[in-house]
């Protein structure tokens, strides 16, 4: 049997990344842990001392990524914001991005970063989807979380509320609704998608008394989408569509904006979702859940979503290597 070589970043190391990591790798389903083999990406010294905190034995190759400049290891804190932990993060995702990008590793999973401490680092990236869209030469990327069937993409992502509607346009639309369908296609090995899009104003602007984004902008890019191929309906009012369910009723939603989409879907699937990116040249799933400073190092952190993100990690990565029927 070919195993999965499943690259891990383990996020922030005085978040709760490292702790999930470990224990989602010690507790994988029967049948799941004869199908990967994890690779962890992350400060070595600190991986260890977790692991032996936590009684679980170490069995996997760890890539070590502190800085051969720093004559002292890093000092992990639990639960705090740090530059050099912000850098450490980062230099995880990026050696393991690489690993995957060189075939040296099959999907990326990542743990949570600290969007504080990668600033204080001298990062600009928002998040992990824009920096890997970078760094990998993506185009057009959409973040996407999964519990089973229910999916939500994202038109825009991390940006201020007051700045959504002068950052989507038709062709933006259009563009992440064409990567959606082929993702889809692609890593879910759905042959028709349908596409659920959601209005950006209440009661999607009630044919253009509560705002015309969905009259100018969200209808004629659902019309070009249309004219493609691709199966599209809406937009729909976000409050009744998620209130009647109508989620089960296709195969994505595209929402406008990030809470628009996240607070329903971390509602129904807290702690079992998955967040993955559509539209990248190398398999990428995360668990929905941040650094959760406020329990890191009490050894209370769940690994639930770790467990479903590797899952899916593997699931996808077999779509894109499986021809399609």
């Amino acid at each position: 049997m070919n195993l999965t070589r499943l690259a891990i970043s383990v996020g922030d190391p005085n978040g709760i990344g490292i702790e999930v990591v470990l224990k989602a790798i010690a507790r994988a389903r029967p049948g799941l842990d004869l199908l990967f083999e994890p690779v962890l990406f992350g400060p070595a010294h600190v991986i260890q001392k977790q692991a032996l905190d936590l009684g679980i034995k170490l069995a996997c190759e760890v890539v070590d990524v502190s800085e051969p400049k720093h004559k002292r290891p890093f000092q992990f804190a639990s639960g705090t914001i740090d530059a050099r932990a912000g850098e450490l993060a980062m230099r995880s995702v990026k050696m393991a991005a690489e690993s995957c990008l060189g075939a040296q590793t099959d999907a990326l999973v990542t743990a949570p970063i600290s969007k504080e401490a990668i600033r204080l680092a001298g990062y600009s990236n928002p998040g992990h989807t824009e920096y890997l869209a970078s760094i990998t030469g993506a185009g057009c990327t959409i973040m996407m979380m999964v519990h089973g069937a229910f999916r939500v993409g994202l038109v825009t992502t991390h940006i201020p509320i007051a700045e959504v509607a002068s950052h989507i346009s038709i062709e933006g639309i259009l563009s992440k609704m064409r990567t959606l369908d082929e993702s889809l296609r692609i890593d879910f090995h759905i042959s028709a998608p349908r596409i659920a899009v959601l209005g950006l104003n209440p009661h999607a602007g009630e044919a253009g008394t509560m705002g015309r984004e969905e009259i100018e902008i969200i209808a004629p890019a659902m019309e070009a989408a249309r004219a493609e191929g691709i199966s599209t309906e809406g937009p729909f009012p976000a409050d009744g569509f998620f209130g009647m369910r109508r989620q089960e009723e296709c195969d994505a939603v595209l929402a406008i904006y990030h809470d628009q989409g996240l607070i329903p879907f971390k509602t129904m699937a807290f702690d079992t979702g998955v967040n993955f990116t559509a539209g990248l040249p190398i398999v990428r799933t995360s668990p929905d859940h941040g650094t959760a400073f406020d329990i890191a190092g009490t050894g209370k952190a769940s690994s639930t979503s770790m467990e479903r993100a590797l899952a899916l990690a593997i699931e996808v990565a077999g779509n894109r290597a499986a021809p399609r029927s």
